[in-house]
């Protein structure tokens, strides 16, 4: 991953690299990386994205009624 930076700005920089990180999982992974996590804890996680993922999917068609 290469970032430009224009016109000294370091800021702007950072803000692009951080988005193209998110975009392409990075920083998921980085976070998962800082401890180890027991299969049944991923697990136990995965579900719980799932659910809340489905409810705001529920929430989002309710409104769009």
């Amino acid at each position: 991953m290469e970032i430009i930076v224009r016109n000294n700005n370091v800021e702007k920089a950072l803000r692009l690299m951080k988005r193209k990180m998110k975009k392409n999982g990075m920083m998921e992974e980085l976070r998962e990386r800082q401890h180890y996590m027991k299969p049944s804890e991923k697990r136990r996680e995965a579900k719980k994205r799932g659910i809340a993922r489905r409810k705001k999917e529920q929430r989002i068609a309710e409104n769009n009624r």
